[in-house]
């Protein structure tokens, strides 16, 4: 299944150039907008997951959420890209 998620933010980034491929991303952490894109969930569900630190837990930087993309990666089944 996560091989089916992966192929559809794929097929999305395509699409929609508004963030780059996961593979592509150099910075420690992402804002939330762009890692519910990446986990293909709803900004909220991920605020949701903040509160309860299931299945990633956020950073806080100055008092905003910052998603680490190492354990965005992981949940994904995607390659580190180191």
């Amino acid at each position: 299944m996560q091989t089916t998620q992966h192929s559809a933010q794929i097929r999305r980034a395509a699409t929609d150039p508004q963030y780059p491929p996961l593979e592509l991303v150099t910075s420690p952490g992402v804002p939330t907008a762009q890692a519910a894109y990446y986990l293909i969930r709803r900004p909220q569900t991920l605020r949701i997951w903040a509160m309860t630190g299931h299945p990633i837990k956020p950073l806080r930087i100055n008092g905003r959420l910052a998603w680490p993309v190492a354990d965005i990666r992981r949940l994904m089944g995607v390659g580190s890209g180191e």
